[in-house]
């Protein structure tokens, strides 16, 4: 597995904020760790997009959707 560069930017979507749905502009790592605070709900609706797409086992994936972040979450240290 190679590392993930966690400091690229990050779009996380598709999370209702206060009845308006804004999309958070941020790094990976803390539009992950977002994603993780969110209810079951919200995480299961948020889409998350980095700068550039992410090798996961292999296979770049530029686009996590619901549960699939929590893959991501996994490899998240600290």
């Amino acid at each position: 597995m190679s590392d993930i560069e966690w400091q690229m930017s990050a779009v996380l979507a598709n999370v209702d904020r206060g009845g308006n749905e804004v999309p958070e502009v941020t790094n990976l790592a803390d539009a992950v760790r977002a994603w993780l605070a969110l209810d079951n709900g919200l995480q299961n609706d948020a889409v998350l997009r980095p700068e550039r797409a992410v090798d996961v086992d292999g296979e770049p994936v530029a686009v996590f959707a619901g549960q699939a972040i929590r893959a991501l979450a996994a490899r998240l240290s600290g």
